[in-house]
């Protein structure tokens, strides 16, 4: 697993120790940032279920500038902070421990908005339908901003969820990504 693009390129990230977690694979990865970017001009990330920090990280790279972080594992916690380290990317991101649903209350008192949300769950335990309710219910998408969830590819979701819609929806084998964004004016 590597930086696949952007300004760390080439630098290779840790995955968690153990089972627990399924990092998103580069060839993914680069299909997921050729259709939403490839590249941004500034902006803020969250990384809802960190893992190992590499699609958070990636978005860095390509020029997010600043991605939280969040994830329930304190191994996951760990190689995420290792992971921006090694990127030199510490000072562009905030970690931390938590639930999704209580993270996205957290943030939702700090009054952030993101120009890029990725979702990318457990698969036995995923409520993307629910959190994306979340997301738009507090608005805590951009205008412009893209809503990406990785799931099993014998999932599918709602073609609109509260005010977003579902724009893209593909699949690489055993993954599906669905990309949302803001229903046109």
């Amino acid at each position: 697993m590597r930086v696949v693009s952007g300004s760390k390129k080439g630098i290779h990230l840790k995955a968690v120790t153990g089972m627990s977690t399924r990092p998103t694979t580069d060839k993914v990865k680069e299909a997921i940032f050729n259709i939403i970017g490839p590249y941004f001009d500034g902006g803020n990330g969250l990384d809802l279920f960190g893992g190992s920090g590499g699609l958070g990280i990636e978005a860095l790279s390509r020029g997010i500038d600043k991605v939280i972080f969040v994830d329930r594992d304190q191994k996951a916690i760990q190689t995420i902070k290792g992971n921006l380290e090694t990127c030199r990317l510490v000072e562009h991101a905030e970690v931390y421990r938590n639930e999704a649903f209580r993270a996205l209350k957290a943030i939702v008192k700090r009054d952030i908005k993101f120009d890029l949300i990725l979702l990318d769950p457990p698969y036995k335990q995923q409520k993307l339908i629910e959190l994306i309710e979340e997301i738009s219910k507090h608005q805590l998408l951009t205008k412009h901003g893209y809503i990406v969830a990785e799931h099993g590819s014998d999932v599918s979701l709602e073609s609109s969820i509260g005010n977003l819609r579902l724009v893209r929806h593909e699949v690489y084998g055993i993954i599906g990504v669905s990309i949302y964004r803001h229903e046109e004016e």
